[in-house]
């Protein structure tokens, strides 16, 4: 079989392995320098360059009528921006919205979107367009020899490689892009406040990036929302270039209702209304009742929130939507732009403004020689026409009589060829009297013009008052009053699920068999609901809809379910054990709710107790939490509450009719553990299991308290109490006959 081999011998062979490299680098540089990055001069990306130009050689000017888009995007894609249209379009839509540039460029007649949907604009075809008076500061100079010009892509026709700005726009509008392997999300800043810090800078170039701030005192975005980012991290974003600007909507409360009156940079009203209708339709904000979107043309943004009832806390609801929605957003802060250099670079706010100085400082001295060329050659001219003014009769001889009369005047007047053609170019009608007097007027005016600017040239005192002057010029023109105020607020949280239910009383009910279940109020008899055959009663307690229910078993471990989630008390309920992973042979003895902070007295069988709180029991996980420690067939007694007082008395009483009175205070506070014995029961008796600690109450010094034997009861009070008072830890004593074996013991209602 014979080997076919093809060799291309005009064609360069390399690595594909370099190719991809050279390839990729080349896109890598062309996105980062003519598509993503804004320059530093005029803070344009080229395709905004190539608008602005474009419709300026169409004289659209802000003086002009409008004229349809379609025309404009024509221009800019057939002569200078070979690419799609619509992107075209969606470039100069974006510089014609007064929501999204802080001082736009174009100025659109139709529909060019809306703060609901930027994009929303309509065709080209439709809408109709020309500059804005601001974008004169961008245009005023550039056909003063101010900047380069390079060739358009088929070099049929040459463009600027920069705008001539008059102020440093990369600052004022901002920008955002991404390019390869970097961004740039530079924000909008107010013109008066950055023309004081470049004029400051101006002054005294050592400055620094904190005196700047002193007159930039942060961005200043098209909306009226307001800045909440500390000044101290506005100055760290400012001295480094990196950072975040955090953004919070503006309200006000109208008779009842919250009136939302701005919203943060680049957000959606119908976002927002979205994501409160969300939370809404979940019951996660159960305090709202309607809301309503009452923008129009005199109210750009009125978002109404209508609260549910006036007991509804306003500012509480407001925190919590500024945490779950757009009312609250971080703008990304990355000063990345392409320097005077040619380069991308990130700088600070110094930086920033001192490379943008030396642009300007060089297009004015441009400027200025370009029309210093001008003057000189003009006075050149001047001088050799009143030289022809001044021998008049003479020059006309020489032109009728001589073939060649250039040369000839040359010679006989000492001129220079450029002198001798603008001669011979005069029309009969300027020979006029009035025409020489005319010549040596602009001869003075542009002699003198010629000596001030050679004055500013040769001075940069000089040519920084001019600067100064030029920029404070601008400033008073197109300046207007800071948009976005900077505040001081507190950082927004969002509501716990408790406090965003319905707090309503609830009375929860647990079986003997472990089952619960939830009844609305608390004058619920639980003993007299239905139970499961072979149920019965074992224990209720008193809550709110929004609390947490906490359930202790026969091991001191505790369990915690929302209230709310329980099922109803009209069925049997459910088992706990559905919801929980209990040990074997433990059993639920007790249901607890309230407050959090609220402190009650845990005590076991067996005699130790401590106090704790009620948020100390809650558990986060099935297999429940440890809390009070047990020994042998020990069990919990029923917790006590302690109600607020300055005398509170512990009351602990044991199956043999031992009772024990002491302070409160004796009993230390816990997280979880055994605590501290409460009362002394003889270990002997405990181990044959015939005395333990029945139960134990709190009271109050005009409290009683119930002692039960059975179906008895025997009625105390402060001073029958004193008679068992004693010291923590003690036997206590013996109560009277008949009470021989306590059951249980409790607060007299």
């Amino acid at each position: 079989m014979t080997e076919i081999t093809t060799s291309f011998p005009d064609h360069e062979q390399i690595p594909l392995k370099d190719y991809a490299e050279k390839a990729y680098l080349d896109y890598s540089m062309y996105v980062v320098l003519d598509r993503a990055l804004p320059h530093l001069g005029d803070g344009l990306k080229p395709v905004q360059r190539r608008i602005i130009y474009a419709m300026s050689e169409l004289g659209l000017s802000a003086a002009s009528k409008h004229k349809k888009s379609a025309r404009t995007v024509g221009d800019v894609i057939g002569k200078f921006h070979p690419h799609g249209d619509s992107a075209c379009y969606e470039a100069m839509v974006l510089m014609a919205q007064p929501f999204t540039f802080r001082y736009p460029l174009v100025d659109g007649q139709g529909n060019f979107g809306s703060p609901d949907d930027p994009k929303s604009f309509a065709a080209m075809r439709y809408t109709e367009s020309r500059l804005t008076p601001y974008a004169k500061s961008l245009l005023s100079e550039l056909g003063m020899g101010t900047v380069d010009w390079s060739p358009n892509f088929d070099g049929t026709l040459k463009e600027p490689n920069m705008l001539p700005a008059r102020l440093p726009n990369v600052l004022l509008n901002g920008s955002t892009g991404i390019a390869v392997g970097m961004s740039t999300d530079i924000p909008p800043h107010n013109l008066r406040e950055v023309v004081s810090a470049t004029i400051r800078l101006l002054e005294h170039p050592k400055t620094t990036v904190a005196e700047l701030c002193e007159h930039i005192k942060g961005p200043d975005f098209p909306t009226n929302a307001e800045i909440i980012t500390p000044p101290e991290d506005l100055l760290k974003l400012y001295e480094s270039g990196n950072g975040t600007v955090r953004m919070r909507a503006v309200w006000e409360k109208e008779e009842s209702e919250i009136i939302i009156t701005a919203l943060p940079h680049y957000v959606s009203p119908a976002k927002v209304l979205e994501q409160i209708a969300q939370q809404m339709q979940a019951k996660k904000l159960p305090m709202v009742e309607d809301l309503r979107d009452e923008s129009d043309h005199e109210n750009p943004t009125r978002l109404v929130i209508v609260p549910r009832s006036k007991r509804v806390d306003l500012e509480q609801l407001m925190n919590h939507l500024f945490a779950t929605t757009e009312l609250e957003r971080n703008h990304r802060v990355n000063m990345n732009v392409i320097g005077i250099n040619g380069k991308p670079q990130i700088l600070d706010l110094r930086s920033l403004l001192k490379q943008w100085l030396s642009f300007r400082m060089d297009t004015v001295t441009r400027r200025l020689e370009h029309r210093l060329d001008q003057v000189v050659d003009r006075l050149h001219i001047l001088e050799g026409l009143l030289i022809a003014y001044l021998n008049i009769d003479e020059v006309i001889h020489i032109i009728r009589s001589e073939e060649q009369p250039r040369p000839v005047l040359m010679i006989r007047f000492d001129l220079t060829g450029t002198q001798a053609e603008a001669i011979l170019d005069l029309k009969l009608r300027h020979l006029a009297r009035l025409e020489e007097m005319k010549i040596r007027d602009e001869l003075d005016e542009l002699s003198d013009e010629r000596a001030g600017l050679e004055k500013i040239l040769g001075s940069k005192v000089r040519l920084k008052t001019l600067i100064k002057k030029e920029l404070l010029a601008d400033a008073e023109t197109y300046g207007d009053k800071r948009r976005s105020v900077l505040a001081e607020r507190s950082t927004a949280q969002a509501l716990r699920q408790e406090d965003l239910l319905p707090s309503e009383p609830v009375t929860i009910v647990l079986s003997r068999s472990g089952w619960v279940r939830s009844a609305k109020g608390h004058d619920i008899d639980p003993t007299a609901l239905n139970y499961r055959a072979g149920d019965e009663f074992q224990h209720s307690s008193h809550g709110r809809s929004n609390e947490q229910v906490i359930f202790l078993d026969s091991t001191g471990r505790s369990y915690t379910l929302s209230a709310h989630t329980l099922p109803s008390a009209r069925s049997l309920g459910e088992p706990l054990s559905s919801r929980f992973n209990i040990q074997d042979g433990a059993r639920f003895l007790y249901t607890l709710s309230g407050d959090s902070k609220q402190k009650i007295v845990l005590a076991s069988t067996f005699g130790y107790g401590f106090i704790t709180e009620l948020e100390n029991l809650h558990s986060r996980v099935k297999a429940g939490k440890a809390v009070l420690s047990v020994r042998g067939d020990a069990i919990p007694v029923m917790p006590a509450f302690i109600k607020p007082g300055d005398e509170q008395t512990i009351v602990c009483a044991t199956t043999d009719g031992y009772l024990m009175a002491f302070p409160l205070e004796d009993v230390p506070e816990l997280a979880k553990g055994k605590g501290n014995k409460l009362i002394n029961i003889p270990t002997k008796r405990l181990k044959a299991g015939e005395e333990v600690m029945v139960g134990l109450t709190v009271m109050g010094a005009k409290e009683e308290i119930l002692v039960w034997a059975g179906q008895r009861y025997l009625r105390m009070g402060a001073k029958d109490i004193e008679h068992f008072a004693g010291e923590r830890a003690h036997r206590g004593r013996k109560l009277p006959r008949g009470f021989q074996h306590v059951t249980k013991i409790e607060l007299a209602e």
